[in-house]
């Protein structure tokens, strides 16, 4: 039987308290709204007590936001507790949260009370907490750290005052998820009444575990996770609430457990987090990351393309994250070259495939990121390309503001190759001049236009020229992200381009530079 686990999300008030996450209220009520829209349970809307923008965010919240359980945290203080009922009262649904740590370490060194005095301040702040509303939480904070006997002896009495959550809150990330399982299993185990209470999770990310932990938790038995978007929280964050809510939906065979999140809202909500605070989403982040879906290897992308599950475990619009992207690079094979061209709307012939996809690998060396403008400009050429008179074998330019532009230049011209070296008013002028004399061909250079394919200083770059002989005129284009290699890959096309019209009249090729 599947249960429905509980997502509590924290991301107003946990993920706020990422240095430079600071929103205002207008912010956190937008955030609110969506995080309504993706479904969860409950949103701790911040921290009542802490400050008038927090208490007004929480006020706000609890009166406008429908659907979710509206929590405020308060501190185990009598002005926490009743400073978070001042902001809740009136809304629909209401919780007040509550907690005072547990562990040795911070009740000898930061709070200076003793055991004893710790749990009678437990018990007082959950009971005067229920004085005001019946859905109150306890978090004995730092429990992982605690000593187990004294951690259950306060979770009995909490349960007793009425608290109808207890979440095991492990602060500082210091579980690992055999412990942590463990200590869920031992709290189930040990707690007389603990069947009066949800037992929630709280897992920060400071070893890496949080996600981790949340769901060894689950599996123990654990009915609320808490956590946040993008997992954004104090120090390394909290657990993800994208990564503990896909898990589940995914692994249901082996958690057989599942959430209310609509997932389909999920990428939504991270880009709307990400936007309001700032704090980007590392691409490489699971579910929500840029290259969640995308693959560039060319093993993935062949299995991709022949069945989606060889390589991806959940679709990309089950998360709102659109469709798998199929990324070009020099790790990509030729079947998804020719699928991607395909798409574009170009169905070259095996041997233009081939010439394209070798061009593709070397550009790919050259740029970080092959754009679907660089591909149209590759295989356009591939398709346009005349029967080759002349093929550039090499280029080498000396330019410069106290150097004489020189060009050196190898063509192969059928069975032969020859070179030469030319000088010229810059460095294209100084190339198409050794080309002419190599290729003893005439024309008139009519136009010259250079453009970016795209963004960066590593873009592919386009020359289009146009050569005139006798009132005609032949185009020539030449793509490269040396601008003076696609020059010359301009002018040899056209030159191509002209003598294969000559060929077809039954003439010598005449066109050339003067």
């Amino acid at each position: 039987m599947t249960r429905t686990i509980t997502i509590f999300d924290t991301t107003l008030r946990d993920g706020e308290q990422s240095p430079g996450a600071s929103m205002n209220v207008e912010e956190k009520v937008l955030i609110a709204r969506q995080l309504a829209r993706l479904g969860v349970d409950v949103i701790e809307a911040g921290f009542a007590f802490s400050s008038p923008g927090d208490f007004e965010a929480v006020r706000r919240i609890a009166n406008e936001v429908e659907g979710p359980v509206i929590c405020s945290l308060a501190r185990a203080k009598p002005g926490d507790v009743d400073r978070a009922w001042e902001a809740l009262k009136g809304g629909h649904k209401v919780r007040i949260h509550t907690f005072i740590s547990t562990s040795d370490i911070h009740l000898t060194h930061q709070f200076r009370l003793t055991r004893a005095e710790a749990l009678a301040r437990a018990v007082e702040m959950v009971e005067r907490a229920r004085g005001y509303v019946d859905d109150v939480e306890f978090s004995p904070m730092d429990a992982t750290r605690s000593e187990e006997t004294y951690l259950c002896e306060v979770l009995e009495a909490v349960i007793a005052a009425g608290a109808r959550t207890v979440n095991i809150a492990d602060t500082v990330g210091y579980a690992t998820p055999q412990e942590f399982s463990q200590l869920i299993r031992a709290i189930q185990q040990r707690v007389p009444n603990i069947a009066r209470a949800v037992i929630s999770v709280h897992c920060h990310n400071d070893l890496g575990l949080s996600t981790a932990n949340s769901l060894g938790a689950v599996a123990a038995g654990a009915g609320q996770v808490e956590c946040t978007i993008n997992g954004i929280g104090e120090r390394a964050g909290n657990a993800a609430l994208e990564e503990v809510v896909m898990a589940l939906r995914t692994r249901k065979d082996v958690f057989a457990a599942d959430t209310r999140i609509a997932t389909e809202e999920i990428a939504k909500t991270s880009r709307l987090v990400s936007r309001i605070t700032g704090m980007s989403v590392q691409p490489n982040k699971a579910i929500v990351g840029a290259n969640a879906f995308a693959h560039e290897s060319g093993i993935h992308q062949d299995g991709l393309l022949k069945e989606k599950m060889t390589y991806e475990i959940m679709r990309p619009d089950s998360v709102g994250a659109g469709k798998t992207h199929i990324v070009l690079g020099k790790h990509s094979g030729r079947h998804a070259f020719k699928a991607k061209l395909e798409e574009l709307g170009y169905r070259p012939t095996e041997v233009e495939l081939d010439q394209a996809f070798e061009r593709l690998k070397r550009l790919a060396d050259q740029k970080k990121e092959i754009f679907e403008e660089d591909l149209e400009t590759i295989i356009t050429e591939e398709m346009d390309r005349p029967e080759e008179a002349y093929r550039l074998v090499s280029l080498h330019v000396e330019s410069g503001t106290e150097t004489t532009p020189t060009a050196t230049v190898e063509l192969a011209m059928g069975e032969k190759t020859v070179k030469a070296v030319g000088k010229g008013d810059g460095p294209v002028d100084a190339a198409y001049r050794t080309i002419a004399s190599l290729t003893q061909t005439k024309s008139r250079l009519a136009s010259y236009v250079v453009k970016g394919i795209a963004g960066g200083t590593d873009a592919l770059g386009e020359v289009t020229v146009t050569i005139e002989e006798d009132g005609k005129s032949v185009m020539g284009h030449g793509a490269d992200t040396d601008i003076i290699t696609a020059s010359a890959r301009a002018y040899l096309n056209a030159l191509n381009k002209a003598a294969a019209r000559a060929a077809k009249r039954g003439g010598e090729p005449k066109v050339g530079l003067i």
